[in-house]
C-alpha cells in the first residue's frame, strides 16, 4: 500500500508522538519510553486521531524505544511484548476509522558498536524482537529511524526485509553530514538503496532549514523514494541540531524547547519546499504537532477533516474584518491590528513618536 500511494502522490506522514505525549503529560522526559501504550491507551489513541484528522496518511505504531535496552531502565523489560503489540492495535484502530495505513517502528538500539561484532548480533535480536511483537496484517511497512550508524541501519533493513514488508530507513545527522561510523552521506544512501531499502531519508535532530539541503543531496543520489522528517524546533547554522539550542543562556533540551517551536507557517513552507525538490514522503519528528500537519496538508493542496477548523481571522472581534469587529477601544484596536510603524500608541511606547 505505501509503495502504491507513493507512486501516485506525495505521502504525508505523522508527527512527533513521543514529544507531544510528553508535553501532554503521558511520557517521562529522560527515558522517553512509550509505556503510555499500556498505561494510558486513550491518550495515545486521541493523539493519533488528531494526527489522522490533520491529514496524516501514515500512523506509526508508538514503539520508538520500545526495546529491551530502554525498557529495562524503567523496570519494564518484561512488558516488551505488551507495549509493542498494544501500540500496533491502537494505531490500527485509528487507521481503520480514518483510512490511514500503519507503519511499524524501529529506533536506534543503543547497543550497536561498529567495532564489536557481538553487539551486531544483539542489535539484530532487539530489532527481531520488536518486529515479532509488532508484525500483523495491519502493519503495511516498517520505518527504522533516528539511526546514526550505517551499520545499524543495514541491520534494521535486513530485519525488515526478512518480513517481506517495505522498508523505510532514515538516518539522523547532527553536526556533520556523515554517519557515526564515518560513511559520507551519499555513499551511505547508495548502500541502503543497493541493499534493498524502498524508501530512504533523513529524520530528527535538524530543523527543516538545515535538513532540506541534506535531503536534496539524497534525492540526487538515489532513485528510490525519499523521506524527510525534521524536528519542529528552530536551529541555527552555529547550532544545527535541536538538542544543543539555548534558551536564556543554557541548553534548552529537553524541558525548555517551547520558545523554539516552529510556527505552522514555517512547517507549511517546509512541506512546499520538500515537494518542489522531489521529496516523496513528507512528515515531522520531535515537536511536530497536529496543527503543523494540518498546515502542511493544506499547503500541499489538500482539504482534511480538521480543515473545517482552519483559521477564519476575518471573524475575529478585534483583528477581523469591519463587519465582525466589536472592540471599541481605539488603543486596543490600534495595538492589535498594526505594528509600531503604523500604530501611534506603540510609537509612544518605544519613544519614536
Amino acid at each position: 500500500m505505501i509503495l502504491e500511494l507513493l507512486n501516485k502522490d506525495i505521502v504525508l506522514g505523522d508527527g512527533g508522538a513521543i514529544f507531544e505525549l510528553e508535553r501532554r503529560g503521558y511520557v517521562s522526559a529522560g527515558p522517553f519510553t512509550p509505556e503510555v501504550c499500556i498505561e494510558h491507551p486513550e491518550a495515545l489513541k486521541q493523539l493519533q486521531t488528531d494526527f489522522a484528522r490533520a491529514g496524516a496518511q501514515v500512523l506509526q505504531a508508538l514503539t520508538y524505544y520500545a526495546h529491551e535496552e530502554k525498557l529495562k531502565d524503567i523496570g519494564r523489560a518484561g512488558a516488551l511484548a505488551e507495549i509493542n503489540s498494544a501500540a500496533v492495535k491502537i494505531a490500527s484502530a485509528v487507521a481503520k476509522e480514518y483510512g490511514c495505513i500503519v507503519a511499524g517502528n524501529l529506533a536506534n538500539t543503543w547497543v550497536y558498536d561498529p567495532a564489536d561484532s557481538a553487539s551486531h548480533k544483539k542489535t539484530r535480536r532487539q530489532f527481531d524482537q520488536q518486529i515479532e511483537y509488532q508484525i500483523s496484517d495491519e502493519i503495511d511497512f516498517f520505518i527504522a529511524e533516528t539511526l546514526e550508524y550505517l551499520g545499524e541501519a543495514k541491520i534494521a533493513l535486513e530485519a525488515i526485509k526478512a518480513t517481506g514488508r517495505p522498508a523505510m530507513i532514515t538516518l539522523g545527522f547532527k553536526s556533520e553530514d556523515k554517519t557515526l561510523d564515518g560513511v559520507v552521506l551519499k555513499d551511505a544512501y547508495r548502500e541502503l538503496e543497493e541493499s534493498g531499502a524502498d524508501i530512504v531519508g533523513v529524520n530528527c535532530f535538524r530543523d527543516p532549514e538545515r535538513m532540506l539541503p541534506l535531503a536534496a543531496r539524497v534525492r540526487e543520489t538515489v532513485s528510490c523514494y525519499v523521506a524527510t522528517q525534521p524536528v519542529a524546533y528552530r536551529c541555527s547554522a552555529e547550532r544545527p541540531y535541536f538538542q544543543i539550542q539555548k534558551f536564556q543562556d543554557h541548553i534548552a533540551f529537553p524541558l525548555e524547547l517551547d520558545p523554539l517551536v516552529l510556527t505552522r507557517f514555517e512547517m507549511a513552507s517546509y512541506a512546499a519546499k520538500a515537494k518542489e525538490m522531489g521529496i516523496n514522503y513528507i512528515g515531522g519528528c520531535c515537536g511536530t504537532a497536529p496543527h503543523h500537519l494540518r498546515a502542511m496538508a493544506e499547503v500541499l493542496g489538500r482539504s482534511v477533516r480538521n480543515s473545517k477548523y482552519s483559521p477564519q481571522l476575518e471573524l475575529h472581534t478585534i483583528i477581523g474584518d469591519e463587519s465582525h469587529r466589536k472592540e471599541k477601544d481605539a488603543r486596543i484596536l490600534c495595538e492589535q491590528r498594526y505594528d509600531p510603524a503604523v500604530c501611534h500608541f506603540l510609537l509612544k511606547k518605544t519613544g519614536k513618536e
